[in-house]
């Protein structure tokens, strides 16, 4: 396998990537190398905290774990992260030339969740028939990476804090060399970047962008000057967004949250959601704990009770704090699961396989 960077192609081969948007994707693939690991070489050592995931693309790889027992993994089968456990509770040798990647877990978190709750979204949207005609550029919008720092609990907030500016060919939206306090969508029209090489020298046609394109961004993170003036080249509405807002997106919303071992007798209260992807569910979950993926809650929602309180998890607590503050939005009771499964797991509790869905808002096995 010879190749610089891991195609979307392979990607969604393995487990939840193939969950995920296809821009979501190449965000996360963006700064993702394969890695080749020879016979004999030890990819992981047990014990060590690293906050990877990793994934065995060829080849074969031993675990070993404490007592000294081995499993062997290969690359043929191998579809989830490989001993994922933190710390590692396996060494991981390589039995033969392999390729492996490494994935930061806290951007896989973030842009899963970020992903899984546009798709959310669009459902919502979908459901609102005013706003047939703005779909589109809304999922654009989102699909910008100027919003995967912010808490994807603010999501919906992200309209509200955009305001709209109609603007005329040759208006001169952001000069080079000013000050700036806000960034602007292209919901209609078109325009055209220029930049001076000194500020001085007439300005060279940088590019045109069109519907969709964001430009000014630079001032939301950054204390610094336009680099560039951006001049409409057709009439067209904007959308600008501005500092002090953006700021506020970036706070975090809270949620109520429980750890395990304090849930006791309670946890026989709460009807328990899982809202991992069905393949991670698979993989083991709590006990009694139905599967509604983040992305699906929005067509699920019909299926729990008001009068019910919800228990959500997922691996880390990222996307079940997004799946609580959506819920609670609409009025339901819920709570979430601090630090999300992956707590549960260095408790050493038992996961279970038995599927579970909802009947009359409670968990029931499945049939």
């Amino acid at each position: 396998m010879d190749m610089k960077n891991i195609s979307s192609d392979l990607a969604k081969t393995l487990t939840p990537l193939k969950s995920m948007s296809e821009s979501h994707l190449q965000a996360l693939l963006a700064d993702v190398e394969p890695e080749h690991v020879f016979k004999g070489q030890q990819v992981v050592e047990r014990g060590h905290f690293d906050q990877q995931t990793i994934y065995l693309l060829n080849g074969d790889l031993e675990l070993r774990d404490a007592q000294g027992e081995t499993t062997q993994v290969s690359g043929e089968t191998s579809l989830h992260p490989i001993a994922h456990h933190q710390p590692r509770q396996h060494t991981l040798t390589s039995l033969t030339d392999s390729t492996i990647i490494r994935i930061d877990s806290a951007v896989l978190d973030r842009l899963l969740t970020w992903s899984q709750i546009a798709d959310f979204l669009l459902l919502d949207i979908s459901n609102q028939r005013d706003l047939d005609e703005d779909v589109e550029w809304m999922m654009t919008v989102l699909k910008s990476n100027l919003f995967y720092k912010v808490p994807p609990t603010n999501i919906q907030n992200i309209f509200s804090r955009l305001t709209p500016q109609v603007v005329a060919s040759g208006d001169v939206i952001l000069r080079q060399g000013e000050i700036g306090d806000g960034c602007y969508f292209i919901k209609e029209g078109s325009a055209d970047v220029t930049r001076s090489p000194d500020g001085v020298r007439k300005p060279e046609h940088v590019a045109s962008i069109g519907e969709g394109r964001c430009f000014g961004e630079d001032a939301l993170v950054n204390e610094t000057v336009r680099n560039a003036t951006v001049s409409m080249s057709s009439n067209g509405v904007l959308m600008r967004l501005n500092k002090r807002d953006f700021i506020e997106l970036l706070k975090k919303p809270d949620v109520s949250s429980i750890r395990h071992q304090d849930l006791g007798d309670k946890y026989g209260q709460l009807t328990c959601i899982d809202v991992r992807t069905e393949d991670e569910y698979s993989e083991g979950h709590l006990a009694e704990a139905v599967n509604i993926p983040l992305n699906l809650l929005r067509l699920k929602t019909r299926l729990l009770d008001i009068e019910q309180e919800y228990l959500v998890y997922c691996n880390s607590g990222r996307r079940s704090s997004a799946a609580a503050w959506l819920l609670s939005q609409q009025g339901f009771k819920v709570v979430v699961l601090k630090s999300g499964i992956d707590a549960v797991k260095d408790e050493g509790q038992i996961l279970y396989h038995q599927d579970f869905v909802l009947r009359d808002g409670r968990a029931v096995v499945g049939q």
